[in-house]
């Protein structure tokens, strides 16, 4: 299993917060791609793989943030999601495991960190794991 450890992939329909949280994973230390819509961000993924994806929910386009990351959940369960909103989520609607959910306004500080130490545990599983298989 491989797991880029230092690329995020920021979806937003919203340029500045798009642009601005990007440049805070960059501070940090990360390569950043970033798309406007799911469609994008599928294209971007199909592409290189990325550790992280942080996803806004309500874009243009039919799909959104929510199908995002179920599609990246069941094709990829090595990459760390966070999803970020304006609003709650539906109440009939589960995040798939080891996913996290953050309320706008939010502190891109505290994603920024969260999603280094959700990169490093998966890290630490996929050793664990290949060190069992061995």
């Amino acid at each position: 299993m491989v797991i880029a450890q230092d690329t995020i992939l920021v979806v937003d329909d919203e340029p500045l917060i798009r642009m601005s949280l990007a440049a805070s994973f960059e501070d940090a230390g990360y390569q950043v791609l970033e798309a406007r819509n799911v469609l994008q961000a599928i294209a971007i993924i199909a592409r290189a793989p990325v550790a992280a994806v942080v996803t806004d929910v309500d874009m243009p386009g039919g799909l959104n943030g929510l199908d995002l990351v179920d599609l990246v959940a069941a094709t990829s369960p090595s990459t760390a999601l966070v999803v970020v909103s304006g609003r709650a989520l539906p109440n009939d609607y589960e995040l798939p495991e080891g996913a996290r959910y953050h309320p706008k306004p939010y502190s891109q500080t505290t994603i920024v960190r969260q999603v280094g130490q959700m990169i490093a545990h998966l890290i630490r599983n996929a050793d664990d794991r290949t060190r069992i298989e061995a």
